[in-house]
């Protein structure tokens, strides 16, 4: 082989080998975050209350999003009105003030763009509840298998920040799972020691998720989702769990936090 000919068999051998390092290195291609976000985006809603007498009629509390049979829609136990489980299967809550309202999701269908909800099930330990909407069901949102998240899994959030102040258009931030982490759950006081209560004091603390994705107010009780299936890995909390670990919090740190979504199941589950 002549000289000029073995230095471009090199130089094809070394491009070979470096485009099989750099896939090597990648792994298989991922879906695009572009069409699991357009899935998504369809599941998530403003959760809020709803008065024919308020101005605006529909008030916004915070992010939610439809899960099993797409008639449920998950969110923060504390997006909640205090009234609200007390009210829980009643069609209306009644404020302190004696004020009354509704439950309810924006979907922007029909004339007031909205859904009345009752509340489903509670827990008020891992900040969860579940609404039971009215009209037909939602595209709901499947969950990720119970211990399958892992340190560094590319995930995205989806919610309203600031609420309705630039709409109610959902909005996506990307991020990673930072780490897993534990967090002692609040001390029950004796009215709060049903059956369940005590089977979560027995339980010992719960694992919460640590993203480093930057989540705003309004963004409570959305879905935290693998970025490239769209499961939920999460649902994301702004007052538990930063509350139990941070002490600035009027001034965001940029750290994030979720419940996970097997906590979740077993609230579907009845558990």
């Amino acid at each position: 082989m002549t000289a000029p000919r073995a230095a471009w068999a090199r130089r094809q051998w070394l491009a070979a080998a470096a485009a099989w390092g750099a896939a090597a290195w990648t792994g298989p291609a991922r879906a695009d975050l572009r069409e699991v976000v357009a899935k998504v985006r369809r599941s998530v809603l403003p959760v809020g209350t709803y008065s024919a007498t308020d101005s605006p009629r529909f008030g916004f509390r915070g992010s939610g999003f439809a899960v099993g049979d797409g008639s449920l829609v998950a969110t923060n136990f504390h997006v909640l009105p205090e009234a609200a489980e007390a009210a829980a299967g009643a069609a209306a809550i009644i404020g302190a003030a004696g004020a009354t309202s509704t439950l309810a999701v924006w979907t922007g269908e029909g004339a007031s763009g909205v859904r009345l909800a009752r509340v489903h099930a509670t827990d008020r330990a891992r900040d969860l509840a579940l609404l039971k909407i009215d009209g037909p069901p939602l595209p709901a949102l499947p969950l990720a298998p119970g211990g399958s998240v892992r340190e560094g899994q590319s995930v995205a959030l989806m919610g309203f920040p600031i609420g309705g102040t630039f709409g109610f258009s959902p909005v996506t931030h990307r991020g990673i799972v930072a780490s897993l982490t534990r967090l002692a759950l609040p001390a029950a006081s004796a009215q709060q020691l049903d059956p369940r209560a005590v089977s979560r004091l027995r339980a010992g603390n719960i694992e919460v998720l640590q993203l480093d994705a930057t989540a705003y107010p309004g963004n409570s009780g959305g879905p935290v989702f693998d970025a490239d299936t769209g499961a939920v890995v999460g649902v994301l909390n702004m007052v538990l769990v930063r509350s139990s670990r941070e002490s600035a919090l009027s001034q965001p740190t940029g750290i994030s936090y979720a419940i996970p979504a097997g906590y979740l199941a077993e609230l579907l589950a009845g558990r």
